[in-house]
C-alpha cells in the first residue's frame, strides 16, 4: 500500500494481510492507531530475533517454503474450480450433489465431527479466540521468517481490531520486495498458507496421538463422561459431572462421537417410524419396535382401559402399551387398516413403566437384539408389550454408572472399564432410566468427554477435553484462514499470489498482465461474496465456525423420564 511521511515524501511498502487491507499513517516514529472502527498495535521487538532466525538458517528455510508455493499454487486453482461450481449451481447449470455441497461449506466454516451441538456458550467464544491468535501467528510468522530468509527486513508486525474482526499484518518495504526474484517473492507470499496448512497437520496428528500422549494419566474410550448438562436438558435430575455413559437401549457406548452417532440413528428411525404411521393408533414399522416380556399375572391387574374415539386415555401415573405381533408381522404389513387397528384397539393395556423397563426387552428395534435369530424371545406366558408414543416421541434406555460419587466411593465403587452389564451396577453407582420425548435434542443438552481420570479427580477430565477443542478448534480456524487467503480476491494473499505468477507467463506484457489480473481479482471478489452469500444463508448458526463446543438447545415440552 502506498504511505505518506510526515515530510509529504511518498514511499511504497508492502504488507501481507490476513483478513483486510486497512489505511495506516506512518511517521518516522511508530504510533498505534486508534479510531472509531479500527485500531491496532504496532510491535517492533521481534523483528531482529526474527531476522536473525531467517537469515541463519536461509538454507532450509527457502527449501521449505519452496514446497509451499506448490501447495498454494494448488490451493489458489482448487478453490478457483470451487467457485465457478458455486457460479453453475446458481445459474442452475449444474446442480451437484450434497456431499460435495456440504464438504466445501465445512472446509470455509471449519465444520468437524469433533466439534457438534447447538449455540455458542462462553467457552465456545473462549476456545474461538484462542484458536484465531494461534492461526493468525503461525500465519504472520511464516511471512516474516519467509522474507528474512530472502533478505527483506520486517518493518512492524501490526495486530488489528477492525469492527469486531481481528487480524494482524507484517510490513515491509515495497520496494526491497520488488527487487526480489519472481520465484522468491512468490515464496514470502505463499509461506502464511503453507503454516496454516502445516498447523492442521499438526493438530490433527495431537488429536491422533492425544491418547496415547495421555495414558499415564487417563483413561480412553470406555465410556463417556458427563462434564455438564444445559439448563434445558431433561436428564439433569438424572446425570450428574462425573457420571458415566454406559449404554444407550443396551448397546455399549464407549465415546461422545459414539454417542451421537446413535443418537442420530434413533433419530432417523422414530422419524421414519413417524412417516409410516400417522396417527397413534397404528404400530411402528419393523425394525422399530421396543418391547418388554409382561408377565400375564401383570396384564390381569390392569384389564380395565378407556379407549376415547380410537385412542387410549391412561391415568396420569399409567403409561399405555401395546402387544407387539412379534410372530405375525405379516398382519400390520398386509395392508389391511382395520384388522391392525382392531388387533391394537384390543391388545392395549396401562401399566407401571418403572415395573415394566426392569423385565426382558423383546422386539426388532433393540440393538442388542437386532444381531440375534428372533425378534421376540418371551416365554409363554408373557407377552411382548411395547409403549404405545406419539409422533415425535423416541423411547430410548440410558444405563449410566457413578463411580466417583459419595454413596459408591464408600462401597469401593470404581470406573465402568469393568462393567458387565446392568446387573453389575450397584444401585448406589448407577442404574438404567427411560427417556421418552426427543432424543435428538436430549442428546445434544449433555456435554461428554471420552477421557477418565484415573485417580478419581473429577476436574482433572476437563483438562484432555479442552486440549481437544482447542486443537480441533485451531485445525478448523487454519483450514478456514489457508483456504480464503487462496481466494483470488482484493486484499488477501491469494491476490500477491496471482501477480507474481503472472510474471512467468511471458507472452503477456506488462500491461496485458495488469488487465488479466484485475479481471481475475474482479470475477473472484464478485464469486467470492456470492459463494459465501449462499453459505451463510443456508447453514444454521449452530454449524457455524467452532460453534457448538457443548451447548444447549431447544427440548419438547412434552417428555417424561422412568427410572
Amino acid at each position: 500500500m502506498e504511505m505518506m511521511t510526515a515530510g509529504g515524501e511518498r514511499r511504497g511498502r508492502r504488507s501481507m494481510r490476513v483478513h483486510t487491507l486497512l489505511p495506516l499513517r506512518p511517521t518516522h516514529r511508530l504510533r498505534n492507531t486508534i479510531s472509531f472502527w479500527y485500531c491496532d498495535l504496532k510491535i517492533t521487538a521481534l523483528n531482529e530475533p526474527l531476522f536473525y532466525f531467517g537469515r541463519k538458517y536461509a538454507r532450509y528455510l527457502r527449501g521449505w517454503f519452496s514446497m509451499g508455493i506448490g501447495f498454494s499454487l494448488m490451493a489458489l486453482l482448487g478453490v478457483s474450480l470451487i467457485l465457478l461450481w458455486e457460479l453453475a449451481r446458481t445459474l442452475n447449470l449444474y446442480r451437484g450433489n450434497i456431499e460435495l455441497k456440504n464438504f466445501w461449506d465445512g472446509l470455509l466454516f471449519g465444520l468437524s465431527p469433533l466439534v457438534s451441538g447447538f449455540g455458542m456458550s462462553l467457552m465456545d467464544a473462549v476456545y474461538l479466540i484462542i484458536s484465531t491468535l494461534i492461526s493468525v501467528a503461525v500465519h504472520e510468522f511464516g511471512h516474516a521468517i519467509a522474507a528474512a530468509s530472502e533478505g527483506v527486513k520486517i518493518e512492524y508486525i501490526a495486530m488489528f481490531l477492525a469492527v469486531l474482526f481481528p487480524g494482524a499484518l507484517i510490513a515491509f518495504n515495497y520496494e526491497w520486495l520488488q527487487s526480489l526474484p519472481p520465484f522468491a517473492a512468490l515464496r514470502i507470499y505463499c509461506a502464511g498458507i503453507w503454516h496454516n496448512a502445516v498447523c492442521c497437520a499438526v493438530c490433527g496428528l495431537a488429536l491422533f496421538l492425544l491418547p496415547l500422549i495421555l495414558f499415564p494419566l487417563y483413561i480412553h474410550g470406555k465410556s463417556p463422561m458427563v462434564l455438564g448438562l444445559s439448563s434445558t436438558s431433561p436428564l439433569s435430575g438424572f446425570l450428574s459431572p462425573g457420571d458415566l455413559i454406559v449404554s444407550l437401549d443396551g448397546l455399549r457406548i464407549h465415546d461422545p462421537e459414539e454417542w451421537m452417532k446413535r443418537i442420530s440413528l434413533i433419530h432417523k428411525h422414530s422419524f421414519l417410524n413417524s412417516n409410516y404411521s400417522k396417527d397413534s393408533r397404528s404400530l411402528p414399522a419393523l425394525g422399530c419396535r421396543k418391547g418388554y416380556c409382561v408377565p400375564s399375572s401383570l396384564l390381569e391387574d390392569r384389564k380395565n382401559i378407556r379407549l376415547n374415539d380410537d385412542q387410549l386415555d391412561c391415568p396420569i401415573e399409567l403409561t399405555a402399551f401395546v402387544t407387539v405381533p412379534c410372530f405375525n408381522s405379516s398382519l400390520l404389513d398386509d395392508g389391511n387398516t382395520e384388522n391392525s387397528l382392531h388387533h391394537v384397539r384390543e391388545s392395549r393395556h396401562c401399566l407401571t413403566a418403572k415395573d415394566v423397563v426392569k423385565l426382558e426387552k423383546c422386539g426388532d428395534g433393540w440393538p442388542a437384539i437386532e444381531m440375534g435369530t428372533s425378534s421376540c424371545e418371551c416365554s409363554q406366558n408373557e407377552s411382548c408389550l411395547m409403549p404405545n408414543q406419539m409422533s415425535g416421541m423416541t423411547w430410548v434406555e440410558i444405563t449410566y454408572s457413578s463411580p466417583y460419587s459419595p454413596e459408591c466411593l464408600q462401597h469401593g465403587g470404581n470406573s465402568s472399564a469393568d462393567y458387565g452389564g446392568p446387573e453389575s451396577l450397584a444401585s448406589n453407582c448407577g442404574g438404567t432410566f427411560v427417556f421418552v420425548g426427543d432424543v435428538f435434542s436430549m442428546g445434544h443438552s449433555v456435554q461428554l468427554t471420552a477421557y477418565q481420570f484415573r485417580w478419581g479427580f473429577i476436574l482433572g477430565a476437563y483438562l484432555p477435553h479442552m486440549l481437544e477443542k482447542i486443537f480441533a478448534c485451531t485445525f478448523n480456524v487454519s483450514l478456514a484462514m489457508a483456504l480464503l487467503n487462496s481466494l483470488p480476491v482484493f486484499a488477501l494473499d491469494g491476490e500477491s499470489i496471482l501477480e507474481v505468477t503472472l510474471f512467468f507467463i511471458t507472452f503477456l506484457g506488462p500491461r496485458r498482465r495488469g488487465r488479466v489480473l484485475q479481471v481475475c481479482l474482479w470475477v473472484g471478489t464478485l464469486l467470492s461474496i456470492l459463494a459465501f452469500s449462499r453459505i451463510l444463508f443456508s447453514i444454521p448458526f449452530s454449524q457455524r465456525p467452532c460453534v457448538g463446543i457443548g451447548g444447549g438447545g431447544t427440548l419438547l415440552s412434552s417428555w417424561r423420564i422412568y427410572g
